[in-house]
């Protein structure tokens, strides 16, 4: 592997309205192994004027690090593939906007593994850190009974693979993270065991540990459903 992360890596980062949370991402991304010159594309529709002005200054910042290039998004599916489409590397890794990576070799070691798709543990504020640990049960059963998942908080992809199932869909407006990684072999997936991927609590404290469980249920059980994906099921709103 080239020891220069930018010569086969691009990040798509999906945002709207991130505030702080877009610079602070970045500037964890910043601080990773080899990772000077890598392109970033931030997929925006920010409306509100201080995340836009956080924005710019994470473009003003890391400018002399990274090769920040701010692009229009929409809903994640399509801000992540719209970002897709402008990377020309090896591999393309898709972060969420409240993921700060705070082991500064997690791209690399992942990165190593060589696989389709490969995604790592999370870690959240107590005491949502316990419904991470369920989770992760969920992504190893999913896994051996051929419906892989992993989190679109941290997606890193063979760029080929990605386009081989298709890429995102962009009239998906729910678990699109979810409907695209249940379409790669189970063998060509893997959740790297290592820790220093940290996101925020906030899905769980906008709409509940029990509706975020009863919707991973659904998810699971629709799988197979193109449709039940095109409809946000209230969770934006």
């Amino acid at each position: 592997m080239s020891s220069s992360l930018k010569d086969i890596l691009t990040i798509v980062i999906p945002s709207k309205n991130e505030s702080r949370n877009i610079y602070d991402c970045v500037y964890h991304i910043s601080k990773q192994a080899n990772i000077t010159g890598t392109k970033i594309i931030i997929a925006d529709v920010s409306d509100e004027k201080d995340s836009i002005n956080w924005i710019r200054r994470t473009c003003v910042d890391f400018n002399y690090t990274l090769k920040i290039k701010v692009i229009k998004g929409g809903y994640p599916s399509e801000g992540r593939l719209n970002g897709s489409k402008l990377a020309l590397t090896k591999h393309v890794l898709f972060i969420d906007a409240d993921v700060f990576l705070t082991n500064k070799h997690i791209i690399s070691e992942v990165i190593k593994h060589e696989k389709d798709l490969a995604t790592v543990p999370f870690n959240t504020d107590k005491p949502y850190n316990i419904v991470f640990r369920f989770f992760d049960l969920f992504q190893y059963l999913g896994s051996k009974l051929g419906s892989p998942f992993a989190i679109g908080g941290f997606q890193l992809w063979n760029t080929d693979a990605y386009w081989s199932v298709g890429g995102y869909n962009p009239e998906e407006r729910f678990a699109e993270d979810y409907s695209i990684s249940q379409k790669v072999i189970s063998k060509n997936f893997k959740v790297v065991n290592i820790h220093g991927a940290y996101t925020s609590a906030r899905r769980f404290q906008k709409k509940g540990v029990l509706w975020m469980f009863s919707i991973m249920i659904k998810s699971y059980i629709n799988r197979k459903k193109p449709e039940f994906f095109k409809h946000h099921h209230n969770y934006w709103t």
